[in-house]
């Protein structure tokens, strides 16, 4: 079955990809969850759509990532939030709270989807994320949550 990635799967492709994948796990299991539509010459065009807007958000090149890597890593980065007595968060810090401090220490914005926090943050103080810049450059980043 040929079909179209409407977002990245892991070890299948990124967003705007025409893969190849067996009838079951195609019809199964990508269309259902909404990652993928299936492919035909109209949806051809929708394919493209989704590469030019994805090359827009991407990060340009590997040099450039690196070069952003090494903004990150260089200090920790400040998270302000609400915080309660005993240093308890009213919710919890979202990858939208993270990419928007991220975009401050480097002037670029990175997309909120390509952050990965493991658990939850719902405490002040020290954590690490791990942010995926280019498909060979990770980022691993300290941040530091701190009442507003």
């Amino acid at each position: 079955m040929k079909i179209i990635l409407t977002q990245e799967v892991e070890g299948l492709g990124a967003a705007g990809d025409v893969v190849e994948v067996k009838d079951g796990y195609g019809r199964n299991y990508l269309l259902p969850r909404g990652v993928a539509i299936r492919w035909t010459r109209g949806a051809q065009s929708q394919a493209d759509a989704i590469k030019t807007a994805r090359s827009a958000r991407a990060v340009r090149d590997e040099a450039h990532a690196a070069e952003i890597k090494a903004k990150l890593e260089k200090s920790p980065v400040d998270v302000k939030v609400k915080a309660g007595q005993g240093g308890r968060l009213f919710g919890a810090v979202t990858v939208g709270d993270v990419a928007d401090a991220l975009g401050e220490v480097t002037g670029e914005q990175i997309d909120k989807r390509t952050i990965v926090l493991g658990n939850p943050i719902k405490t002040l103080g020290s954590h690490q994320v791990s942010i995926k810049l280019h498909d060979d450059v990770s980022a691993a980043v300290a941040l530091n949550v701190i009442p507003a």
